[in-house]
């Protein structure tokens, strides 16, 4: 017989970006969950049962549905209660035009990210045209940017929780030439939301599930 959870629980990674974003998600749309944080090289048998890849964020539900891509997280988030209006029901196709832009940015720009990433820690010569190829994608979001205050509007929305979390690991990576790019409006964008009462609460470092078996509650209210 299937047990019953009274709040969908959330296994997740403190310093991951997926699971950031996921985290974000659920915060921002006022929900709550019973949040597990793990540590890859000790996965616990209760998330591999549910998901075998053994990637975070994954989420069970009240109902045992097993959601384990961050990106179809945030959209349950939003689908169950989205007060501050993330997702723009109200405009049609609005929430398509959010999921194209992220699209991009998880297909094309992760993959130049990573290699950046990599260039700094090896000191390899290719680190300059690794980073010139992540600009492509940041001139981008500066020209959004210098339209409206957050990515797709006045408003913040989904596009900007699913995509802060690689700007912030981008924005890490050189930091000094971060800081004197020509960027001013996505550093700008960055900060508001580092600075931001709901990052820190997303950040909050716990101990691990694993070595306390504590229950959480992370979300709404807490």
């Amino acid at each position: 017989m299937t047990q019953t959870i009274d709040l969908p629980i959330l296994y997740s990674l403190r310093n991951c970006p997926y699971a950031m974003r996921a985290r974000l998600a659920i915060y921002a749309s006022g929900q709550q969950v019973q949040l597990r944080d793990i540590v890859l090289s000790n996965k616990p048998d209760e998330m591999l049962k549910v998901s075998p890849k053994g990637t975070v964020p994954v989420l069970v539900t009240t109902d045992n549905q097993v959601i384990d891509e961050s990106l179809a997280i945030m959209q349950w988030a939003f689908l169950q209660t989205d007060p501050e209006g993330y997702t723009n029901k109200a405009v049609p196709k609005a929430l398509d035009e959010m999921l194209a832009v992220i699209a991009i940015f998880d297909n094309e720009f992760k993959g130049h990210l990573e290699r950046y990433r990599c260039s700094k820690r090896y000191h390899e010569p290719s680190l300059p045209e690794d980073r010139q190829q992540c600009e492509r994608y940041l001139a981008d979001l500066e020209s959004r940017l210098c339209l409206h205050q957050y990515l797709m509007s006045d408003k913040p929305s989904l596009t900007d929780l699913a995509l802060m979390p690689f700007m912030r690991q981008f924005a890490q990576v050189e930091r000094q030439w971060y800081l004197q790019s020509p960027y001013p409006k996505l550093r700008q964008w960055l900060n508001h939301f580092l600075q931001s009462r709901m990052f820190s609460k997303v950040m909050v470092q716990n101990s691990m599930w694993l070595d306390t078996k504590q229950r959480l509650i992370f979300g709404a209210g807490v």
